[in-house]
Parts: C-alpha cells; sequence; structure tokens
C-alpha cells in the first residue's frame, strides 16, 4: 500500500473510537492530521499520540454541524497546510437522548423533533458541509481521496432492540447514498468518494453488555466483535494509491453479519 507522506487528512470525530484509530493509521503511513472535534480535550490527547509517530497532527474544534464552524476547521487546515487531500467524514452520534441501556427511544412514537433533527444534522449534514467545503479544493488540484462513515444500519435499517432508531438508520442510509453522488460528480476530476459500513464496535460510544455481543454473534460467521483498527485500516485502504480505481463504493466491515 502506497505511503500518504506529504498528504493533509481531516478526519472528523478523530478524538476517540474509530475516529482516532484512523487518525493514528493516516498518520503512520505519513499524512499530517486535522482532527476536528467537538471534544478538545480529547483530540489533544489524540493529536499527541500521532505526534510521537513522528507526523504533524493539528485540533480545530468543531461542531460539525454548524456551517461556519466547519467553515473555520477547513480555513484553519488551508493556513497551516496549505492543502487538503484526504477528508474522513468520521464524526456521528447514535442518539441524542434516551440511552442504548432503555430501548423505549428506538421506536418511532418516542422519537421526538429534536433527537431526529440533531442525529440528522450530526450524522448527515456534516458530510455534506465538509464535502462542499473541500470539493473544489479537490478538483483544482486533481486529486483527492472522500471517506465516509456509514454503518450496517444504514443498509439493513435498525431494529428495536437496543441501537439508535430510525433517525440512526436514515442518516446512514443518506451518507451511503451520497457518497454515491458525489463519486459521480467527482470522479472526472481524479477524485475518488467511498463509504465504510461498520458492525458492531464496542469500542466505540455504543457500549455493549457481554450479552447484548453474544446475541450479535449469533448469525455472525466471524466469532468476534470489530475493533477501531479493523475500520481504520479500511479507511487508510482507500485513501491509498492501491484503491485509486474504486469510487463510489460502500465496504462492509462486519464480521460477515451483512453480506
Amino acid at each position: 500500500m502506497s505511503g500518504l507522506k506529504g498528504r493533509t487528512a481531516v478526519v472528523t470525530g478523530g478524538a476517540n473510537g474509530i475516529g482516532r484509530a484512523i487518525s493514528l493509521g493516516l498518520a503512520r503511513e505519513g499524512a499530517s492530521i486535522v482532527i476536528c472535534d467537538i471534544d478538545e480535550g480529547k483530540a489533544e490527547q489524540s493529536a499527541e499520540e500521532i505526534r510521537e509517530l513522528g507526523a504533524e497532527a493539528v485540533v480545530v474544534k468543531a461542531d460539525v454541524s454548524k456551517s461556519v464552524e466547519v467553515k473555520h476547521a477547513i480555513e484553519e487546515t488551508l493556513r497551516r497546510f496549505g492543502r487538503i487531500e484526504i477528508l474522513v467524514n468520521n464524526a456521528g452520534i447514535g442518539y441524542a437522548t434516551g440511552s442504548l441501556l432503555e430501548p423505549s427511544h428506538v421506536l418511532i412514537e418516542n422519537l421526538t423533533e429534536e433527537e431526529w433533527d440533531h442525529v440528522l444534522n450530526v450524522n448527515l449534514k456534516s458530510v455534506f458541509l465538509f464535502s462542499k467545503e473541500v470539493a473544489p479544493l479537490m478538483k483544482h488540484q486533481k486529486w483527492g481521496r472522500i471517506v465516509n462513515l456509514a454503518s450496517v444500519a444504514g443498509i439493513t435499517g435498525h431494529g428495536i432492540k437496543g441501537g439508535s432508531g430510525p433517525a440512526y438508520g436514515v442518516s446512514k442510509a443518506g451518507i451511503i447514498n451520497l457518497t454515491k453522488t458525489l463519486a459521480r460528480q467527482l470522479g472526472p476530476h481524479n477524485v475518488t468518494v467511498n463509504c465504510v459500513a461498520p458492525g458492531s464496535v464496542p469500542e466505540t460510544a455504543f457500549k455493549m453488555t457481554e450479552d447484548e455481543i453474544q446475541e450479535e454473534l449469533k448469525d455472525q460467521p466471524l466469532k468476534r466483535v470489530g475493533k477501531a483498527v479493523d475500520i481504520a485500516e479500511t479507511v487508510v485502504f482507500l485513501c491509498s494509491d492501491g484503491a485509486e480505481w474504486m469510487t463510489g463504493q460502500t465496504i462492509n466491515v462486519n464480521g460477515g453479519k451483512v453480506m
């Protein structure tokens, strides 16, 4: 896999979990990393880990659902590095209220308008806002990689056990569709746009009990839950020269849960 030395990567939600693993993975390949996250403290911790690898890292605190803060994040990246070759739209939430341990909020009749709007804004609108800002830059330089993080929930829908309900599944399905549209628009400019759809990764904010893990594995061919690094390595590949003829694709990384 070709290294990414000299490339600048913006990773949204890069402070924790999968986003942190992606940031570290890209840094190991030589990329300079800009972490855009609302949790500035955790983002700085991840940035320090990146610096220890010998790569450059910058933190920009941003609410990814707000256009003015997205514009500021892009401006800060360009001020520091001058270019953006890679965008990883990873930021996302499962729910705005309620708890994964209390599944009643997954039912449509219990979902509030505020909850719906918040989940869609963070998960889907953020992909629109960041892609809107970087697309002209990538088109001008005739090279770019955009990788969006969806979920198996965007393919199968979200059921009635745990999880995050209709808003989450719809937001992730929207990301899958937007990926295809952007791939068609940006492909002629040598910019690829792909999507990764993870299965359950308990080390993220989506905590699972041991009973929930065992239930998850019953009909999954690979008998373990996912790790953040499983997702990160796929993202790194999609940013590399090895994936230069892949665009508009959604890669399922879920132990065979969804095929």
